[in-house]
């Protein structure tokens, strides 16, 4: 195992370096001058043009990109991402403030799509090739086909413009109201993330459980006068739930993704909107910044997959 987690972080090093490097090469290549997206056309006058030259010079966007990426990369290696060209704040800071209220709203969204998924799938399985199955295949399907920012806007025009039950936007009303203004700020864009997150789990949850119950020591089981509802719940949903271990933390990244979308929809303070922002003004140590926080973010939860499957399930070797 120590050999196997070892190998696997070097190897994640390697990979984690060459993510930084094609990042930082594909964002200095993309068209377009973040000097001139921070003044306005309508600003441009006689001698912008010297105080464009001279920005650039000291952001040292004018030296040979190899240059560029050495020095990037020497700060990097100590932690220091540069500061954004727009506020001039060091972009880990940025990314730090952002990173509580992102992790907020996606593990709560997991717990929505966990809470809704293994019940659905676990039915769905049970009662395979019925009405019920049919119907939790329809709403899988549903919300993997709608796009979430199309739901938030629908959730938002619906309990916020006409119910007036939740507010639109932000994490909290200004002024601040506590946890439980928090929450109610919450519930829109989580359980929209989690609903999206909550269709292919639910496919997941169902194929697995169908192959567990078609198994051996299932027929033992009932064999043995055991109950259905006991046959499923203490034998064949725990080992149906081993291989979901590794769907939940890939699915983790792809809710990231979602939750950058969202961000945007509800105006949710996290490091989505963050990311946005930063692409609209060339923003580009942000944009890196954010890129690697994802690749990390993709690195660890295979990692963590990996040997979470291996614990759970003693038949799973790491070599």
């Amino acid at each position: 195992m120590t050999a196997f987690v070892v190998r696997r972080i070097v190897v994640n090093i390697v990979v984690f370096v060459l993510i930084g490097i094609g990042v930082f090469l594909l964002v200095r290549a993309a068209p377009g001058d973040p000097v001139r997206m921070m003044i306005r056309p309508e600003d441009l006058q006689e001698g912008s043009e010297a105080f464009i030259q001279a920005r650039r010079a000291e952001l040292g966007l004018d030296d040979p990109i190899l240059v560029q990426y050495g020095r990037w990369f020497l700060d990097a290696i100590t932690g220091d991402l540069g500061s954004s060209f727009v506020n001039r704040q060091p972009v880990s800071e940025l990314l730090l403030e952002r990173l509580g209220p992102t992790i907020l709203l996606m593990s709560t969204a997991l717990g929505i799509s966990l809470l809704i998924a293994i019940p659905l799938g676990v039915v769905a399985a049970v009662r395979r090739n019925t009405s019920v199955d049919y119907a939790a295949a329809a709403l899988s399907l549903g919300v993997i086909s709608v796009p979430s920012f199309f739901l938030g806007i629908v959730a938002i025009y619906v309990f916020s413009l006409q119910l007036g039950w939740l507010p639109s936007s932000g994490m909290s009303t200004a002024g601040g109201g506590g946890g439980a203004d928090i929450l109610k700020h919450l519930i829109m864009p989580a359980a929209i993330l989690g609903l999206a997150g909550a269709g292919p789990l639910t496919r997941y949850v169902r194929g697995s459980l169908i192959d567990e119950l078609s198994a051996d020591y299932v027929r033992t089981a009932e064999a043995k006068g055991g109950s259905p509802a006991r046959v499923v719940t203490r034998h064949a949903l725990r080992n149906s739930l081993i291989p979901l271990i590794t769907i939940i933390m890939i699915n983790i990244p792809q809710m990231l993704a979602g939750a950058v979308v969202l961000e945007q929809v509800f105006a949710w303070p996290g490091m989505g909107q963050l990311a946005v922002r930063a692409v609209t003004t060339q923003d580009y140590p942000v944009i890196v910044g954010f890129a690697l926080y994802v690749a990390a973010l993709v690195l660890v939860c295979n990692l963590v997959a990996d040997l979470a499957y291996a614990v759970v399930d003693p038949r799973v070797k790491v070599t």
